[in-house]
């Protein structure tokens, strides 16, 4: 007679009935969003060639270990993993609860950069160094917390079924609990992530149904201060040779231009396939600066080609788009609001960090989102994504 166990172990039994649960209809593996999932491993996986290509040669910063920052982006990845399942697992209503306790965390942690705790790093005083090689910045998390801060107050009163959109009181909340973190990061100076934490308000207010006189008072605003900032001389010296060699790519191209003129040439020697990867001359010459990180782009475009750069460009489009689905079929505004951030966050930060290689952009010093080495952003992005599964998981199935 064949025993229970033998019909468990080709596929019979309670063990048949707990796969079928696993991946039926109204499963969480068969409701969560697949594309956004595999596009973020996939630029993930690309990022890590490319910090290896970018890394493997620079003894001076890789401890004589060509694997050094490989090992440390493949470990800050399993860590965003896991960050990812973490926020799936408490599920959306849960993170709304915590909201409070979540922004107070991140408040904290900016606030102890400008404390002895901080640390200057290519001129922004916005580091917490850990030890061992690691470092955190909290900056990329006061992002997450913006975006589910002015969800929560934005949709109260809307979901609660009070109002249709949210009222002035209600937005000028939303704009002070911004304001709060953004002040302290504009002290360190951190410039990158002010304009995207900036632009990712604006996208939270359109999708909160806002008055439209909000965002234009609010473009006004930032057009203005950015005219008193430059005349007033409150920049500091390097964000100001940043912008001068932005507008103008041949002054002192050994100096203040250096970097977007090694960039451009990286990009630009690429071709349509590439040089191969490993094989790039610019990045094996080690002649563009932090090309691990700010400028990582440039080791696609030089070793990839036009074809590889695309294939990033449409693997984060892919995220977006998928996004946006999901802010748009969400049944509560809070929820839309969180995707809509999102998306704000991701496209500017984007486009910004692809821009400044291309030399369209002025170098801000901002990640590639799933590409760029960096722990914090990687575990910022990776817990956003488990925001958008964890919203896709709790909406309705319909029949």
């Amino acid at each position: 007679m064949t025993s229970v166990k033998s019909f468990s172990a080709w596929g019979y039994g309670p063990e048949r009935s707990r796969w079928k649960r696993l991946f039926a209809r109204d499963s969480t593996v068969r409701r969560l969003d697949w594309p956004i999932l595999l596009s973020a491993l996939g630029l993930s996986c690309i990022g890590s060639l490319l910090v290896l290509s970018a890394t493997r040669n620079r003894t001076t910063i890789n401890q004589g270990d060509p694997y050094y920052f490989l090992v440390r982006h493949l470990m800050n990845l399993g860590i965003g993993l896991a960050l990812m399942i973490g926020t799936l697992w408490l599920g959306n209503r849960a993170l709304r609860n915590a909201v409070p306790v979540l922004y107070g965390l991140s408040l904290v942690g900016v606030l102890a950069v400008l404390t002895p705790l901080g640390a200057t790093i290519n001129g922004n005083r916005n580091w917490i160094v850990l030890g061992g090689g690691f470092s955190l910045q909290p900056s990329e998390f006061v992002k997450v917390s913006i975006v589910l801060g002015m969800a929560m107050l934005l949709s109260a009163q809307v979901d609660a079924g009070d109002r249709p959109y949210p009222d002035s009181r209600t937005v000028i909340q939303a704009l002070g609990l911004a304001a709060v973190p953004i002040m302290v990061v504009m002290m360190m100076p951190d410039l990158g992530s002010t304009m995207v934490m900036t632009v990712t308000i604006l996208g939270v207010l359109l999708a909160s149904g806002a008055s439209m006189r909000w965002i234009f008072g609010l473009l006004t605003v930032g057009v203005l201060g950015a005219v008193a900032v430059w005349q007033l001389h409150l920049l500091d010296a390097y964000q100001i040779n940043r912008f001068a060699a932005f507008a103008d790519p041949n002054l002192d191209p050994s100096g203040v231009g250096y970097n977007t003129n090694q960039a451009r040439i990286a990009v630009g020697s690429g071709g349509l396939t590439g040089q191969g990867l490993f094989h790039g001359t610019q990045t094996t010459g080690q002649f563009v600066p932090e090309q691990q990180t700010d400028f990582v782009f440039t080791v696609a475009g030089e070793e990839l080609g036009f074809a590889g750069g695309i294939l990033i460009i449409a693997l984060i489009g892919v995220i977006l788009w998928r996004a946006c689905r999901i802010a748009r079929e969400s049944s509560e505004l809070y929820s839309t609001i969180v995707a809509a951030g999102i998306v704000a966050w991701f496209s500017f930060q984007s486009f910004e960090n692809i821009g400044m290689a291309l030399g369209i952009m002025p170098v801000a010093g901002i990640p590639l989102p799933f590409v760029s080495y960096g722990g914090s952003s990687m575990f910022a992005v990776w817990v956003v994504v488990g925001l958008l599964q964890s919203i896709k998981v709790q909406r309705p199935v319909r029949a």
